[in-house]
């Protein structure tokens, strides 16, 4: 079995607590109050933009060039969404410029930047893997389960179901599988400690957005 096939049957549980999280499940009705997205959505484009750092740090310090390109790319792509959150979705729904960082977010963004900067390679691409995997995940469950009738959250579903950002996934995996196959035992561990702390992160990002946790 693969690193990354294992390691997603070890978040398994956490993953299915997302999903079943009211954060969630009212984003799929479409039922979610407007309060608490306008809270994600604030702390989401904080999030990206230092996402799209953490990446771009891991382009700088890759093997080969393959690997700088792709994570180059990945970072592109996260600050891309962040300027979209603010030309469209931001007006769309009624969000003011950037929000004070909170603490779910600053938690989860200084632990991939600390990642990215001071753990092994394939630590820090492990890291960074839940935001593209379980954003996938989730977003292919909304788009199959959700009720038939208008979204408002649509557009922010179709961004994670679609098929640009699955081929993106999609790599990301790939690149960690190879250096997990390429590394030491020791390492794969730290690598598969990194993906569950990150995964935890993860359902902790969605839940502080429904609570509006905040300092």
């Amino acid at each position: 079995m693969s690193w990354s096939k294992e390691t997603w049957q070890t978040i398994r549980p956490i993953y299915n607590r997302i999903i079943e999280m009211p954060f969630i499940t009212e984003l799929m009705d479409g039922d979610l109050p407007l309060e608490k997205f306008q809270f994600y959505m604030s702390q989401d484009s904080a999030y990206l933009e230092n996402f799209g750092r953490a990446l771009a740090l891991i382009a700088a310090r890759a093997y080969d060039t393959e690997n700088t390109l792709a994570f180059l790319q990945f970072a592109e792509n996260a600050i891309i969404v962040e300027n979209v959150l603010h030309e469209s979705y931001f007006k769309e729904f009624g969000v003011s410029e950037k929000a004070i960082i909170q603490p779910a977010c600053h938690h989860y963004i200084h632990f991939l930047k600390s990642m990215a900067a001071l753990e092994n390679l394939e630590v820090a691409m492990a890291a960074v893997l839940p935001c593209f995997w379980i954003y996938k995940e989730v977003g292919d469950y909304i788009y199959r389960n959700q009720k038939s009738g208008n979204n408002p959250y649509q557009a922010w579903i179709d961004t994670y179901a679609g098929e640009e950002f699955g081929e993106a996934v999609q790599k990301a995996i790939s690149i960690c599988d190879d250096h997990a196959i390429n590394t030491t035992p020791q390492i794969r561990t730290k690598m598969t400690e990194a993906f569950v702390s990150a995964s935890h992160l993860e359902y902790q990002f969605w839940d502080a957005g429904y609570s509006l946790r905040s300092w």
